[in-house]
């Protein structure tokens, strides 16, 4: 008989790095310095986090938040949550050279070399920063001259992924501390919407004719990611029809259908809102277009088999370009409003 361990749920890296508003490849980077990695893998050899293995992350999380370096954070979630097996000692190592790291309020990020251009940090760590101490001083001004900044440096996408991110989740009610209330969040996530309302260029000739529609699920509150993918398809000429507020499920099957749509996205972040019905409620009647679940709500496994489940920001928007047009015009670079 196995061991309830055998059988737990468990989450493969890229939904737990949703989860934890970070990049994949930092969960990668903290189980190979730290040893905090999920404690079996598939026969596969895939990662695979079980409920352990996410709370001792949480952890991590908590203590860097808290001010503690990141080799001070994980020795402290190990401390608290000790692995059943013996882990390698938690010991600061040389930055690898292929790599740039990035440490946020939300902890660090890890990005390729190339996406850095020359390979030296391109300062998001610092912009991250002082976005927070912007919005903890309630200065809604400074927080959208910095995110627009970012976004004229970086790009969209990728200020989303390593500057706005990483800040909205180090100040959602999960983590910030009992001296920040939610006014500090809320002040931040009309900064981030209107920098990226600012970043989507109205298309005179989109690419496509008809356009892609990105839908919340019912149940879905946080969608602000939608509006970062439109500003990243816009910035590659692809026109979007962004329907973020929670809508009963047939008034968005009607708002979808009437659209008449290339392509459909629906995003799901937690898990009680990704319904896979919904998918055959939006495409039922002439509507033929591709459907995609993005979001780390959503299971592969429930799924139905026409739908295609995105990754993180910058991939789905290279996988809905190549599905459209069969290969990418160009990149998203820099997107300014």
């Amino acid at each position: 008989m196995g061991s309830d361990a055998d059988t737990e749920p468990t989450m493969p890296v890229a939904s737990v790095a949703r989860r934890l508003g970070v990049a994949p490849s930092t969960l990668r980077t903290w189980d190979r310095r730290y040893g905090l990695g999920p404690s079996r893998h598939t026969d596969g050899r895939h990662r695979r986090y079980g409920a352990s293995d996410i709370g001792r992350l949480e952890l991590m999380q908590r203590a860097l938040l808290r001010g503690a370096s990141t080799a001070e954070a994980a020795r402290y979630a190990l401390e608290q949550m000790p692995k059943s097996t013996p882990t390698r000692p938690v010991a600061e190592e040389p930055r690898p050279k292929a790599s740039v790291r990035i440490d946020t309020p939300a902890g660090a990020v890890v990005l390729p070399a190339e996406e850095s251009g020359d390979g030296d940090p391109i300062g998001a760590s610092r912009l991250a920063r002082r976005v927070s101490a912007a919005a903890l001083a309630m200065d809604g001004g400074a927080v959208q001259r910095l995110l627009a900044s970012g976004v004229a440096d970086l790009g969209v996408l990728t200020a989303w992924e390593v500057v706005a991110q990483p800040v909205l989740t180090a100040f959602s009610p999960r983590w910030r501390g009992s001296e920040v209330g939610g006014e500090v969040e809320q002040l931040l996530a009309e900064c981030v919407l209107a920098t990226l309302v600012r970043a989507t260029p109205v298309l005179d000739e989109p690419r496509n004719h008809r356009p892609v529609v990105l839908c919340g699920a019912p149940d879905e509150r946080d969608t602000l990611a939608l509006y970062a993918l439109a500003a990243g398809l816009a910035g590659r000429g692809v026109g979007t029809q962004v329907f973020s507020a929670p809508l009963q499920t047939e008034v968005l099957a009607v708002a979808v259908r009437r659209s008449e749509p290339s392509a459909t996205v629906l995003w799901a972040q937690r898990a009680a809102a990704a319904d896979p019905r919904l998918f055959s409620r939006v495409s039922r009647g002439r509507n033929r277009s591709r459907l995609f679940a993005c979001g780390a709500g959503w299971q592969h496994d429930v799924l139905p088999a026409k739908v295609e489940v995105l990754g993180d920001l910058p991939s789905a928007a290279d996988r809905i370009e190549y599905v459209l047009f069969g290969r990418a015009r160009r990149r998203e670079n820099a997107v300014r409003g």
